[in-house]
């Protein structure tokens, strides 16, 4: 899982994934994440309180976190690795072979939300060729 915010949509993309490493650091990624997503459409950067107030975070210690900008190289890391490999919406997933050096060598990209179907083919076409 990689952080490609689009800022070119939504202007605060930037700043809610550095909230998501925020809140994971007290264990609620994903929660905060499926929140986003829920209201992605008037999500604001004010509203951000209530969302992790919602989510049982330790406020304090969150707008520590946030304020901090730790996230942010990570983030824009994210942002070049998936640039580089062709990543231009989200979700896209990238299937693939582990390597030795913890990257994944992807041979497969699934752009958008897809079926089941789309994801079941790639992987047993993957494994058909690591035979």
């Amino acid at each position: 899982m990689k952080d490609f915010p689009l800022e070119s949509m939504h202007k605060q993309a930037f700043k809610m994934a550095e909230a998501t490493q925020c809140a994971g650091e007290q264990g609620k990624y994903w929660e905060l994440r499926e929140r986003f997503v829920a209201n992605q459409r008037d999500l604001k950067l004010e509203d951000l309180p209530a969302h992790v107030q919602a989510i049982g975070v330790d406020k304090e210690a969150f707008q520590q976190c946030l304020d901090s900008g730790k996230y942010s190289s990570q983030i824009r890391s994210d942002l070049e690795e998936g640039q580089h490999a062709g990543v231009r919406s989200v979700p896209t997933f990238l299937i693939g072979f582990a390597q030795p050096d913890n990257k994944v060598r992807a041979v497969k990209m699934i752009r958008g939300a897809q079926q089941y179907s789309a994801f079941k083919e790639a992987l047993e076409n993957l494994f058909s060729s690591a035979k």
